[in-house]
């Protein structure tokens, strides 16, 4: 019985010398060891990418958000959001939530609708979108095509929370904001421009606009205006 009872204090005392050892290695030197690593060879990357504008932090160039007006009437469950038109606007937000907390964008939970393309609930939200694009981008002169709106312009991606449009989507809104702001048509084409990036490594992905750092940029480019 003594034995018995010896073996078994041996083993829970290696089990419990394991347990520590374990937890020190994978739950403290490990993670600070990936930490430390990370902030010295990618700390933009490390610290979430973010983007900054005068001095604040303004978001993340890896997630999406909106870009909306105050609501008319805040005590309204059922107002819907209306864009402001002075900015690019994301891809639209459907996903698998919806967030009370942080309203400057609509998920909480990442993810696809997951709608096939002939569900007749996906088919009326592009509708609908294709119009209120079309609405939104009409300008003195000027009014877009259907063919004229790509489709990110109204579906959400993947995940919901794409920081990026197609450089098309991005070349439809260019005079939109430049007549919301006063400013000529080719000094927001020249931003587009200069915020497009291709493919990765050439031929990876497709050509993208980043519409936060758009965005930022032509803020900042209105200091000038």
């Amino acid at each position: 019985m003594n034995t018995s009872v010896r073996n078994t204090g041996r083993l829970l005392s290696a089990g419990l010398r394991a347990l520590l050892v374990l937890t020190l290695v994978c739950g403290v030197v490990y993670p600070l060891a990936v930490t430390g690593a990370a902030q010295a060879l990618f700390p933009g990357k490390a610290d979430g990418s973010e983007i900054s504008s005068e001095g604040k932090v303004v978001g993340s160039s890896l997630i999406g958000q909106s870009y909306l007006l105050p609501k008319e009437n805040p005590e309204d469950p059922d107002e819907k959001p209306r864009p402001d038109l002075r900015w690019f606007q994301p891809r639209p937000s459907n996903g698998l939530g919806t967030n009370t907390v942080n309203t400057q964008y609509s998920l909480i939970l990442s993810g696809a609708t997951n709608r096939a393309g002939n569900n007749t609930e996906l088919v009326q939200w592009v509708k609908e979108a294709k119009a209120a694009v079309i609405a939104d981008n009409t300008t003195k002169g000027w009014r877009p095509e259907a063919g004229d709106v790509p489709p990110d312009a109204v579906t959400s991606s993947g995940s919901g929370l794409d920081p990026h449009i197609s450089p098309a989507y991005a070349e439809l809104q260019i005079r939109r904001v430049a007549e919301r702001h006063g400013i000529p048509v080719e000094r927001v084409e020249k931003l587009v421009k200069e915020h497009t990036d291709g493919r990765i490594l050439g031929f990876i992905g497709e050509p993208r606009v980043n519409v936060l750092e758009l965005n930022v940029a032509l803020r900042e480019s209105l200091g000038d205006k």
